[in-house]
This record gives C-alpha cells, structure tokens and sequence, in this order.
C-alpha cells in the first residue's frame, strides 16, 4: 500500500513538474489593454483567420472579422480618437481607415466599401484633387473625431480579399508595428488547444534548401502527441525540427495561425517563436519562418523551430541554443515541442532522438566551369556574372546556403536565362544586368520577363552604357529580355460610341497589356479629370454622379504600359435627354 501511495505521489510531481514547465512564462510578458476596444463589426462575433495564419509571402497580420458572409455591415470604430489615414488601392486593402486612439495606438479597417458620408465626400474630393483613384491619404487630426462605437464605414470585399469581411489591426502608432489582437481581451471564446499535424527533421549539416525534410505524421495519446515511430534515428549530428499545426476557436472549424511554439531537448528549454509585434516591413520573412520550398513544390506548410543564418531574430528566442539539436553521443535525446495559442491553450509533442550512422559531408566544390554551382551564402553579398548577365544578391537577401545554378537556353525570341530557381526565397528586390542586342532599335522599349511555376512578373528593362540593360526583381527563376511595341487594348464593356447612356448605372473598361500591368489609366469627360475605380485590377468602373449631367458628352480613355506604349479611345455619348 506504501509503495503505491509513493508511485502516486512521484506521478503527481511529474504531472506538477510538466504542467508548471507548461506554463512557464519563456517571452516577455504582454500588458495590452484589456476591454479597451470594442468589436468593430455589426455582426454576430467570430472571425475566419488570426493573427499569425501563414499566407503567400506574408503572415497575416490581424484578424478577418466575420460579416455574416454579407457585404455593407456596419462598422464600427473601436475605440475613440480620430481618423488618421485613408488609403485607397486595387489590392491589398482595398478601402481603408486607420484611426489614431489616445492610449498610443492605431486601428485599422480594410476592404471596406462606402465610408460613412462626411468622410466619403472628402476622400472624393480629395481624388478630385490629386486626379487620383488610389491615393494613401493623411488626414489632420481635427477633421475627423471619432468616438467609441461610432460608424465609420460599411464592410465589403474590396481589394485583396478573397470574399466579404473585415480586416481588422491593432498597431503600435510610434513603431507602426503590428500587434496581435487576440491579446487584448475581446471576446472570442477560445478553450480548445492547437492540433498538431505532422513533424518535420532536418539535416542542420547542410542547407534546408539542399534537402526535403523527414515528415512524420503525430498520433495523440492520452493527451500528448507523439511520432511513429516515437523514436528517431538521424543520420547527422546536427539536426532542426518544424511543425505543421493549427489553432482553433470553440465551436469552429476555421484552421488559424498559432501564436508560439518552443522546443525543449531534456526538458531544458532551447528556441522558440512568438507571433507579434510584427511590421510590414518583416512580414515576407515568413518565407524563412517556414520552409519555403517544401510549400512552393506542393507540399504542406511548416514552421520551423530553429531560426535560419539568414532570418533576424524576431520573433524567435534563443534559450540555450538557436534550435539545432546537436546529438554527440549515443544517448536518447527527449524532446519537447510545446505549441500554444494566445488564449493559453497548449497541446505537446514528445518523442526521442538517437543519433544513428553520420554520413560523411559532400566535398565543397566551387569551380563554376567544372560544376555549373556556385554556393552562395546568407549575410554575404553573393555576385554571378558573365558577357551576358549578371546579378547580385544583397548580404540580407538569402535565409540559407544555396550551390546556385545558372542555366542559358536559346529560343527563336531570345534566350531564356535560368537563375537558380524560384523554390528558394528572397528577401527582397534584386538587379539583374542583360546585355542585348546591339544598334537596338527598341533601346526604350525593352522589358524583362521573369517566370516560375505558373507566376509571371514583367518590369521595364531601363537602358545602360554598352547595350546593357537593368530590372529588379525579388524571386529567382527564369529572366528573359524582349521589346514590347504593343500598346494596351482598351475594351468598353456594355459601352459603345454615341450610345444613350440614360439607363446605364455605370461605365465599364478592361484594358489588358501583354506586360500585364499599367504604369498608368487615365479617364477625362469633357476634357476634365474623372474618377475610375480599378477594384482588385480588373476593369475601370466610373458610377454615374453629379460630375456627368444631362446633354451630349465627350469620353476620352487612355492607358499607358510600363515602357510608355500608349492607347487612347475616344466616345461621344449622352444621357437624359428629354
């Protein structure tokens, strides 16, 4: 009997042990106000992603708050202060308001549709103004007040959205960073821990870009999650770890972002990552947060535990180590990965690893003619070049090594030249120098193309000394140079020359480039600037208002390319003639 009551108490100190490590306090702890904001939608309470949610090249970076799948909701301010900004584009947010509170910080409301009237009525004379649609517009303070619980605008599915609802942030005003609103207390209901999906290892001896990784799948037993097997073999010394898991609310089946995850080895704690406090200006890094060719091939994402040689520290934490797990012996190694939501929620994975047979590394090589590689590595300026093109990578550009590949290959339009590929991330923008062809009649009319894996992105190839010519880019993949002589084709859309126009509510125009994007769209009636909207790129839309009255009217339509081809329509039409 004794020695079962000491089994039960040597149970319950480990239960103690594992559940006190649990909620160990490892990041700063946040003081966001609670209560503070109201919610900002009138709408039944619930949102279809968070912050942190892992999308193409960005986290995401608030909450998309639920509209009842309607658009024209109200929406409400959050809290008192005023209207500081107002931007207006064809992707992104779409209509946007960002409202400055006293307490130092800034809402904001994205794809929005009509702004409540006083401020629609400014922001349109504002375009009038500046004969510009898009515009991203600062607003003194004085102009518009606003209390808590105020309308401001109506919802929509303006910009890039994908479907209606609201885009909804809390930021930093000083530091312009994104905070995670999940923090701050509003009223989501939220009881149910992270699922965890699957487990990714990696050889830390070579690039993560140089291998795809082990995947495991978990199964959960009495709680805790594990692999199959719950034991590890790696074949090197070094090794990192990544995870495939999601956060879910109660009662809902929307798969959001996790908010921190730490690996622990022995119970000691090693790295980890929380989510926020993130600006814009961080975001892409997410490519390095996950790995970024096992997603672009296909596969699943993953978020690694360990930070990259080529990520800056936020919003990782180096503990005791910067992730990798370094096995010098021949002893089970315990891990640990503990996943968390930011309602406190925790779910583990526990599992061993064992160092097994430790290949050999591959012999470094780095003769180009000899190999077609050349390895290139993160916090260096990394240089390719030859009598045909060259390029630089910035020493912030890379997040890992990569043994570059370059590859020419002739075609009866030009020559298609392969820079390495685009399964590996860039950080940011990159010049790439092509020399063309010589007594070039199209000097000022020459584009470049880059292409990978179904995505394409054109900019204008600017001429240099010696029939050189220069575009940047931020992803690798295949570049080719050409000249575009063809101006954009301008297609009214239920629309026609010396039409009546009493009945129609608005007129529409597609224009289409062979580039694909317009350096400019450019609409006068009666030889005066006119409003178009350009919603998500897709076609120009005037809606009939005070600016066209009743009588015979002059449209004139022109567009302009990236390399100043230009196309201009002209169309006479009336309307409400009695």
């Amino acid at each position: 009997m004794n020695l079962i009551l000491r089994s039960k108490r040597v149970w319950g100190l480990l239960l103690l042990l594992v559940c006190t490590c649990t909620r160990a306090q490892y990041f700063p702890e946040k003081n966001y106000p609670q209560g503070y904001f109201r919610w900002p939608v009138g709408a039944t309470i619930g949102i279809a992603a968070n912050f942190g949610e892992l999308r193409p090249n960005h986290y995401h970076m608030g909450f998309d708050c639920k509209t009842d799948k309607k658009q024209n909701v109200p929406i409400y301010a959050a809290a008192e202060g005023y209207i500081a900004k107002v931007k207006i584009e064809p992707y992104g947010f779409g209509r946007a308001i960002y409202i400055n509170h006293p307490n130092g910080l800034t809402t904001l409301y994205a794809h929005l549709n009509d702004f409540y009237p006083e401020l629609e009525t400014y922001i349109k004379q504002q375009q009038y103004v500046q004969k510009s649609w898009k515009l991203f517009l600062d607003i003194p303070p004085t102009a518009f007040p606003v209390t808590r619980g105020q309308f401001i605008a109506y919802s929509g599915n303006t910009g890039g959205s994908q479907g209606p609802h609201l885009h909804f942030e809390i930021r930093d005003t000083r530091s312009d960073k994104v905070l995670n609103p999940t923090l701050f207390g509003f009223p989501i209901p939220d009881h149910t821990p992270p699922d965890l999906l699957r487990l990714a290892v990696y050889d830390r001896c070579i690039s993560v870009y140089e291998q795809s990784p082990r995947l495991y799948t978990l199964k959960k037993v009495n709680g805790v999650y594990t692999t199959s097997p719950a034991l590890i073999v790696a074949n090197t010394d070094k090794l990192s770890f990544a995870i495939t898991a999601y956060d879910r609310l109660d009662n809902s089946g929307n798969k959001n972002g996790i908010y921190e995850a730490i690996l622990f080895e022995n119970e000691t704690p090693v790295a980890g990552f929380q989510l926020d406090s993130i600006g814009y200006d961080q975001t892409r890094f997410l490519n390095a947060h996950i790995d970024y060719k096992l997603r672009s091939t296909g596969g699943p994402f993953v978020q690694h535990l360990s930070r990259l040689p080529g990520y800056p520290p936020s919003p990782y934490k180096d503990f005791s180590g910067n992730g990798v797990i370094v096995i010098e012996d021949d002893s089970i190694h315990q891990i640990r990965i503990a996943v968390k939501d930011a309602a406190g929620n925790t779910s583990n994975l526990r599992f061993g690893v064992k160092r097994g047979l430790v290949k050999p590394e591959p012999p470094v090589v780095d003769s180009f003619a000899a190999s077609r590689q050349r390895n290139f590595h993160p916090g260096f300026v990394n240089v390719f070049e030859n009598n045909k093109l060259r390029f630089y990578l910035s020493e912030t550009a890379l997040y890992d090594s990569i043994r570059f590949t370059y590859r020419e290959t002739p075609t009866a339009k030009g020559t298609i030249f392969q820079l390495h590929n685009g399964n590996t991330p860039v950080q940011g923008y990159f010049p790439i120098h092509i020399k063309g062809p010589a007594n070039n009649p199209y000097k000022d009319k020459m584009v470049m193309q880059r292409y990978w894996g179904g995505k394409t992105d054109f900019a204008r190839a600017i001429p240099e000394a010696d029939d050189w010519y220069r575009a940047s880019f931020r992803e690798l993949g295949n570049i080719t140079l050409f000249p575009d002589t063809l101006p954009p084709v301008i297609t009214p859309v239920g629309f026609r020359n010396d039409m009546d126009c009493s009945k129609l509510k608005r007129i529409v125009f597609v224009i289409l480039d062979n580039s694909e994007e317009l350096l400019s769209f450019k609409a006068e009636l009666d030889g005066k600037w006119l409003r178009f909207s350009n919603d998500k790129g897709r076609s120009f839309v005037y809606d009939f208002d005070e600016q066209c009255g009743p009588g015979p009217h002059e449209l004139v339509i022109s567009a302009e390319d990236c390399v100043g081809n230009r196309a201009e329509r002209k169309y006479y039409f009336y309307r409400n003639i009695p």
